[in-house]
């Protein structure tokens, strides 16, 4: 299904190369102030063409209020936005639709959906769908207020250095990955719950919605595997829970403990690789040689830092409502 959340419901929509995608957002409060504006700064930073390693396709990502807006403030009513797909190259996919791309969810979606699913651009599957999150993000940060939601790119191909992993990518002449930290501060003590409904349980349920995600891992993560437990655990400082360490990355029983929320994802290398590779022929039902076309990422991860904390302000907002601890007034 298309749906996330509870209270703060999002609900995705729409095709790489149909007419729109787009978002309803449902538990929106009313008289938030709202506008187009809101929303550049983000959706600039998940653009392609603006930065190196990144598709040279280029659309305007201006939201369309269908719903939930009247007068420059939300009402109450679900939220619906659409943005517009205009630059599109549908006939690099119809010379390739009998041979399913590597890594792309092209065979999945043809045995699932019987031939029926919209193959331009990987349709519903395309990371054009994540601009949806974006805005639904856009919409959590401004509920969300003083509390801070910022992700950056820590390294590119296995290198600190994003210059030096994109040339990486370069030289041989492939597609590379990278890995993503989101770090959160502001967050009261008290969000999530123990098992299913925790922190880190719904963080990674969302994240796993953002195409080429990986793996996920909260604070210290895999390291800790090879870390004794007096090293490991965090000394609580005071009353209020502060630690002397962060370790757990904020999150202690899946309920969060008031110290900064710390948690990376791995990007996988962009599955529309230059080089030639070897696949299946649905027609011929034989492997042959085969190479992508059209318009793609060197690197996925240059896009994702606003995709991700888009995502993680949307489970926190949901978080915060079912605890009641949103009690914003607009005036």
């Amino acid at each position: 299904m298309n749906h996330f959340g509870r209270l703060f419901s999002v609900n995705i929509f729409g095709e790489s190369h149909g007419e729109s995608v787009g978002v309803v957002i449902d538990g929106c409060p009313a008289g938030m102030p709202l506008a187009v504006e809101d929303f550049i700064v983000d959706t600039e930073r998940r653009k392609g063409g603006t930065q190196k390693g990144t598709t040279p396709r280029q659309e305007e990502d201006l939201p369309l209020f269908k719903s939930g807006v009247f007068n420059g403030r939300t009402t109450g009513a679900p939220l619906t936005l659409l943005f517009e797909n205009k630059n599109t190259r549908s006939g690099d996919y119809e010379k390739q639709r009998a041979v399913p791309r590597p890594g792309h969810a092209d065979f999945v979606a043809h045995k699932k959906y019987g031939g029926f699913e919209d193959f331009r651009g990987g349709g519903h599957f395309s990371g054009r769908l994540t601009l949806c999150l974006v805005a639904a993000g856009v919409v959590a940060k401004k509920i969300l207020n003083t509390i801070t939601v910022v992700a950056e790119i820590t390294s590119i191909g296995g290198e600190p250095g994003l210059e030096k992993g994109l040339q990486k990518a370069i030289e041989n002449k492939d597609s590379v990955g990278g890995i993503v930290e989101c770090r959160v501060n502001g967050l009261p003590l008290g969000l999530g719950e123990p098992f299913f409904d925790s922190v880190e349980s719904l963080i990674a349920h969302a994240v796993f919605a953002i195409p080429a995600v990986r793996g996920i891992e909260f604070g210290t993560g895999f390291k800790a595997a090879e870390m004794f437990g007096i090293d490991h655990n965090d000394a609580i400082e005071n009353a209020e829970g502060k630690t002397a360490t962060n370790h757990a990355g904020g999150i202690v029983g899946g309920i969060t403990n008031g110290n900064e929320l710390v948690f990376r994802i791995a990007i996988k290398p962009t599955s529309s690789t230059p080089k030639d590779q070897f696949t299946y022929n649905w027609e011929s039902d034989q492997m042959e040689s085969f190479a992508v076309r059209g318009r793609h990422d060197l690197c996925i991860a240059l896009r994702v830092p606003p995709v991700l904390e888009a995502t993680a302000a949307i489970v926190l907002v949901d978080l915060m409502l079912r605890e009641q601890m949103i009690k914003r007034v607009y005036s």
